[in-house]
Parts: C-alpha cells; structure tokens; sequence
C-alpha cells in the first residue's frame, strides 16, 4: 500500500511492481440535473477525476447502478449508462462490467481503476511552504443546480453547468505531469475550503488564499445571497467555521467558497518556479479555469489547516 485511508486522499494507490503503481476509486450519488445522459455524464467525469487527481491515467472502469425499476421506464437508465460509457471513452477507456439493484432512488456512478509510476504519484500529502495553489474549474455547481431544482434558473441554464461538471480533469492532470506538482486534490463535496483543508491537514501546513483571485460563477452569489445554497454546503461552511480565519467576507461569500461541488477542477499546489509553465500547460489543453489562488504557509504552532482568507469573491467571476 502506497496510499491509503490515513490522509483522506481521492484514491488508493498500490505498488504493482518495482516501477508502476494501480490506483483505485469509486463514486457514485444521486442525480444532480433532470437529463439522465448528462447525469451519466457528469456523474462518470465526477469519478474519474479521483484518479486524475493522483497524477494517474485510468486504465478501465465498472458500473455502479441503483435504478427503480419497477416505477421508471428502462429507457432513463440506458440513457444514464451510455452518458457514462461516452464520457468514459473520451477519457480513452471502456467500461468492463459493473453491478446493479432495484433502489427507490436512482443513483450511478462508477469505480476506476489506473496506473501510474511510482515515482510520479501526485498525493495531498506533498505541499510544502511556500508553494502556490491553482484551481482549475469555477466553483458553485451545488449552488447553481439547486437553483435549477428550485426554478430560481431556467432550464435553458442547465447546459452550461452539466458542460462544467462533465469536463474531465485529464487536461489538468497532464499539466500537472508535465510542470511537476507537489500536491493535488480533486474539488467535490466538502467544497474548496473542506478540501484545501484535508490537504493542508495531510500536508502539515497552512494556506493563505486571495479571495478576489477563486474562480467562480457569477450567477451564485447572487442566488446564495437569496438562500438557495443545498443543505451539504451549509455543512461544510459550518466545518469551515473554526478553521478558517474568515476576516470581514460576508456570508453569501463565505458560502460560495463552502459550496459542495460536483465534478469540480483540481487543486493544486506547486513550486512558484513551475506555476508558469503549469498555467500555459493547462490553458493549452483548454482546461476551464487555470487560477492562481494562494500560497501555501507554515503553519506556525498553529495547528495544520488552517486557511487565511484575504479580499472579497469577484474578481473572478465567469458568465
């Protein structure tokens, strides 16, 4: 075992041989947009993008399906599974099997199995002072389908954000090889400040974070403002609360940098020297967001994870 439990990372890691190293996950969830093909979609990059987070390629992938079948018609779950096995072949690999239940509620996602060399796994452990931290998609997935659900959007919105939320993270991770990372993680349900903590935490350090610098989509703050934020991301700005050093940002900005997110971008730490050549790496494979958020610290006595927010969500918001 080369990466385990101990450190919350995104996937397991273990050696295979003296050069390569399997690299393995799941993830699956209930539906977060009405169109089950891009459900498949999303939910299939969603998994994914553990693996791309370890600095590792997928080799191939199982199903996991739980479908009320006697109380939906077939055709819904055939189109989830061909949004998931079209998304998986764009990531250069097929599905090879899976497992399925009769459930009340329909939920799908997948397990993924990769490689990588030993010597180019990319954990949440490795940040280290003085290191500067990119994120690679807008955040404020959670947010904005919420709104779909509640018809606070329209559903001529809803193509914009399965397009974010299916993006694979394979062009971040590229980047990531290419320009030499020293810690990453993927993005998703505990939001950006739930996991830049579990890094830092892993990594034994603090961070100190541009607020004006996050990417993120405008439309949320304004939805957040008039309380449509999904129950998840109320938690996690409720786990943030003590660990992180909030300054004068007011709630609704608080709760966008909380938000739960699905299928979000990487985050990633690296050595100033290599931001540069990381940023123009991604921004050529047409990675959504190549963002320079904030640096990692010392943590200075003070216990590790702790986040220092500095300035006001804006500057980075995308239409």
């Amino acid at each position: 075992m080369l990466v385990g439990s101990a450190t919350s990372d995104d996937a397991a890691v273990f050696a295979w041989d003296a050069d390569t190293a399997l690299v393995q996950t799941l993830d699956f969830f209930t539906p977060v947009v009405d169109d089950p093909w891009s459900f498949g979609q999303v939910a299939a990059a969603n998994a994914l993008s553990d693996i791309y987070a370890m600095g590792a390629e997928p080799l191939w992938a199982l199903n996991i399906v739980a479908f009320p079948a006697k109380k939906l018609p077939l055709e819904i779950l055939s189109d989830i599974l061909r949004g998931g096995s079209d998304k998986v072949g764009e990531a250069g690999i097929a599905v090879l099997g899976g497992h399925s239940i009769d459930d009340p509620e329909p939920k799908y996602g997948l397990v993924v199995t990769g490689r990588v060399r030993r010597d180019r796994v990319v954990t949440n452990a490795g940040a280290r002072p003085g290191d500067v931290l990119v994120l690679t998609k807008p955040l404020g997935s959670g947010i904005f389908t919420t709104a779909l659900k509640r018809d606070l959007l329209g559903p001529e919105h809803e193509p914009r954000i399965v397009a974010i939320m299916a993006a694979l993270n394979r062009s971040a991770a590229e980047a990531m090889a290419e320009s030499g990372a020293h810690a990453a993680t993927d993005v998703t349900g505990y939001g950006l400040l739930g996991h830049m903590h579990t890094l830092l935490v892993a990594s034994g350090v603090g961070a100190e974070v541009d607020t004006a610098a996050v990417p993120f989509l405008a439309e949320v703050l304004d939805l957040a403002g008039r309380g449509c934020v999904p129950g998840g991301s109320h938690a996690n700005r409720r786990f943030a609360e003590s660990r992180v050093e909030w300054g004068t940002l007011p709630e609704p900005e608080r709760l966008v940098l909380a938000d739960a997110q699905t299928s979000g971008g990487l985050l990633v730490a690296l050595p100033e020297d290599r931001v540069e050549r990381f940023v123009a790496a991604a921004a050529a494979r047409g990675t959504l967001a190549q963002a320079v958020i904030g640096r990692v610290v010392a943590s200075g006595g003070a216990p590790a994870g702790r986040i220092r927010l500095a300035g006001r969500l804006g500057g980075g918001a995308l239409r």
